[in-house]
């Protein structure tokens, strides 16, 4: 197949891995449940022309969702730029040198009806994302699996998305290889001089079927009886070099010999070396919980973020709002607080002071969409930007990239997964305008995030800000479907948190830049809570402590009095304990602040502070088919199910994800709060 030629002929791997990997000769250093099949795997190697001079070449891991990887290797070469950029000490953001190329392989099909690629090249100009052009290569086969491009489009061409971004599109045919390179010189002059996209519509034909196995003709009669006449590339192409006196017929039989007799030796090898009896070693436990790390920081880095904050370039007018809100925001301080978007500025802050870059992007991330954040600042009178935290980093070596992303999750977030694995040294993070509106990119979560360690050995410290809360706006914000993320959650592929104070996100975003090895993190982020006065904490929290899995209660009756320990995690625990306190309930509620890897030692922990406790309640706003019950509830049996008894209390179960009323939101809030503190 294409691929495969790929790995061995451009980017160096050798006939006899190919060929290992066929016969199962690597079985003994896989694990069960792990590894990709050989169209998917990435590599690395060098490139050598006939002149000497050498190319460094990476080819992504992918999956079988075509198209998808587009995005990921566009954000794998912003991270090179970037990278580059800083050895050059480039003080611009997009820098005016691309010295690394994106080079993406596409189906016809794919092209046409695939929506992440007219999304990725809607990324091609926009600020944050440029790459400095891309060069597509469509080998159109005019045929999508068993497709014919009456059913896959209805444009003239299969490359007609271009358009969107007046990229030059240029039609070859495939049957001249000389017209190829032409055009293919053409295309990378195109690049090197505008920085922009530029298509190859190489049109040629599919001999064989989809797949090693496939008899195309069974829905193309057709079409196949007209390739089954028609000679080879490689056999036109002879023809013409022979006819030209370039070389001799013998010459072309001697050179597919000489090929084929190297393939064959390298099989033969393989196959006498395999062991018929090799056993993939068995799947590794889970670690679970990690040792804390060490995330606090001093009083003195304190004060000199919040001064970074809080400090104007010369002649900088201020909103007239935005200036009465920092002036709030400062006697909060002064009174020795910080709310949620000041921990995040103190995380982000104190990350660039230590010479760590932070990258954050999202649909209205400057601002935030609920408009706590203020990354950058917009002159009131001339429209000029700031970015206060940047400064932080000048001296550091470090950077603080925040921009608004195009209206798109899916190409969005495989950039910058391809941006986190590229730059392993940065805090990566990508915020959805509303948690659920994650699932517009759930291939990349699926295929890429959660699975790539498993698959392709591919480590990622990505982390997702999801908002997440029932406050009664309705089916679509409302849930970031934790039950989703739960499920996908296995072998430490991932952490999965919902902090509910300010103190605990400033902890857990130094955690996840600090941790080895890396792997994704899954933050459900407040709405209301961001300015909650339940959701701040003191700025003494950060001077001490590091995040905790599980909170206990604020205010809980005597130990002794306890008759049932109430688990929530998320706002919800904030409701159950004001009712709480209001009714005089005799009950704890703990707050369960990461839900995966799950906390068996703190939740035990907390448990036994109540020893007259024997009931367990967990509640959760969701409906009872959502949220995190289906997934902790074995646990909680597993671990005290012969010592308490355990309840859910939840919103009925429900199709939808919450409903589409305020007033019956409170409703169903109070029947919830009952039947948990009754």
């Amino acid at each position: 197949r294409g691929r495969l030629n790929v790995l061995v002929n451009i980017v160096g791997k050798t006939y006899d891995q190919l060929f290992s990997e066929f016969e199962g000769g690597n079985v003994e250093e896989m694990i069960m449940g792990t590894g990709d099949v050989k169209y998917h795997l990435g590599q690395t190697g060098t490139f050598t022309s006939r002149n000497g001079n050498e190319i460094a070449l990476e080819l992504a891991a992918n999956p079988s969702h075509l198209e998808a990887v587009n995005p990921v290797v566009l954000g794998m070469v912003r991270a090179r730029l970037d990278e580059q950029r800083a050895k050059r000490g480039d003080a611009i953001i997009d820098p005016p040198h691309y010295p690394v190329m994106p080079l993406l392989l596409h189906g016809d099909a794919a092209f046409a009806g695939q929506g992440v690629v007219a999304e990725t090249l809607n990324l091609s100009g926009i600020h944050g994302y440029r790459v400095g052009g891309c060069v597509h290569i469509v080998i159109n086969n005019q045929v999508g699996f068993t497709t014919s491009p009456a059913m896959a489009r209805s444009s003239e061409y299969c490359t007609d998305v271009a358009k969107m971004i007046q990229a030059p599109i240029f039609h070859v045919n495939g049957d001249d290889p000389e017209a190829c390179a032409r055009v293919a010189r053409l295309a990378f002059a195109y690049r090197q001089k505008f920085h922009k996209d530029v298509v190859i519509d190489m049109i040629c034909y599919r001999r064989h079927g989809h797949n090693e196995g496939d008899d195309p003709s069974y829905t193309l009669p057709e079409m196949y009886r007209r390739i089954e006449a028609l000679p080879p590339v490689r056999e036109l192409y002879t023809q013409s070099l022979v006819k030209r006196g370039i070389f001799s017929t013998e010459d072309e039989e001697a050179a597919l010999e000489d090929f084929r007799s190297r393939l064959q030796d390298a099989l033969d090898q393989t196959r006498g070396a395999r062991k018929t009896d090799a056993q993939a070693q068995p799947p590794v436990e889970a670690e679970g919980v990690r040792p804390h790390l060490r995330t606090a920081i001093n009083r003195p880095m304190v004060d000199a973020i919040y001064e970074a904050m809080n400090t104007r370039p010369e002649g900088f007018t201020m909103h007239p709002k935005l200036a009465q809100q920092f002036e709030t925001r400062n006697k909060m301080f002064q009174a020795g607080e910080i709310d949620w978007a000041l921990g995040e500025a103190m995380a982000y802050g104190s990350l660039l002071a230590e010479g760590r870059s932070v990258r954050l992007s999202g649909q209205d991330s400057r601002r935030g969409t609920f408009s706590h954040r203020h990354a950058a600042l917009v002159d009131y009178e001339t429209n000029e930007e700031y970015v206060p935290l940047r400064a932080l980093g000048i001296e550091a070596g470090s950077d603080y990239w925040v921009y608004n992303s195009l209206l798109s999750e899916y190409a969005v977030l495989g950039f910058e997964y391809g941006y986190s694995i590229a730059n392993p040294d940065a805090m990566v993070l990508w915020e959805a305008q509303f948690g659920d509106f994650a699932n517009g990119a759930q291939i990349i979560i699926d295929q890429f995030i959660v699975a790539a360690k498993d698959k392709w050995g591919q480590d990622c410290g990505l982390t997702m800000l999801l908002p997440h809360g029932y406050e009664g706006q309705g089916p679509e914000h409302s849930s970031a479907r934790i039950e989703r993320f739960l499920l996908l959650a296995a072998e430490d592929n991932m952490h999965i948190c919902n902090a509910t104070t300010a103190s605990q996100f400033f902890h857990l975003i130094r955690r996840q830049s600090m941790s080895s090895p890396q792997i994704p993190l899954v933050v459900f982020t407040p709405k209301s809570g961001l300015r909650a006065k339940h959701s701040r904490s003191s700025i003494d929290e950060l001077l001490s402590g590091t995040f905790e899995e599980v909170l206990g209660d604020t205010n809980p009756p005597p130990a002794e009095e306890v008759d049932r320990v109430i688990f929530c995690s998320g706002k919800v625990a904030f409701d159950v304990m004001a009712e709480r306190d209001k009714r005089g309930t005799k009950a704890a509620v703990v707050r369960v602040e990461q839900l995966y890897p799950w906390p068996f030692d703190a939740v035990a922990k907390h448990l036994y502070m109540y020893p007259n406790a024997s009931q367990i309640v967990w509640v959760q706003e969701e409906p009872e088919n959502m949220g995190p019950w289906s997934s902790i509830k074995g646990r909680l049996y597993e671990a005290h199910g012969e010592t308490h008894s355990i309840r859910r209390v939840s919103r009925h179960e429900s199709g939808s994800p919450a409903c589409g009323s305020a007033a019956v939101h409170q409703q169903e809030l109070a029947v919830l709060l009952e039947e948990a503190l009754s």
